[in-house]
């Protein structure tokens, strides 16, 4: 039991690694180029926004993965919504 609760914990981390690093390059090219004019601000607001929900929904069920991995998410997005705006 212990082995597959360790299991389906690393998946958690993996899987959340990947949608968070997933951001990195939109977020490298907006700060590179300083232009977002590709950026849909809609999509970029409610993906934060749900990024977040998913954050506190971590926090209920006390699930690591989904708190750690959603945390860096958010940041990340909201960092990239900032700059999008700023350069839009």
């Amino acid at each position: 039991m212990v082995d597959e609760i360790d299991l389906i914990t690393a998946l958690g981390f993996l899987a959340g690694t990947l949608t968070t690093i997933a951001f990195l390059p939109q977020t490298i090219k907006i700060i590179r180029s300083r232009s977002s004019g590709d950026i849909s601000l809609l999509m970029m607001g409610l993906n934060c926004a749900g990024v977040f929900c998913w954050l506190i929904y971590g926090f209920f069920i006390h699930s690591s993965p989904i708190i750690a991995s959603n945390i860096i998410t958010f940041i990340l997005i909201a960092v990239t919504l900032i700059l999008a705006i700023r350069h839009k």
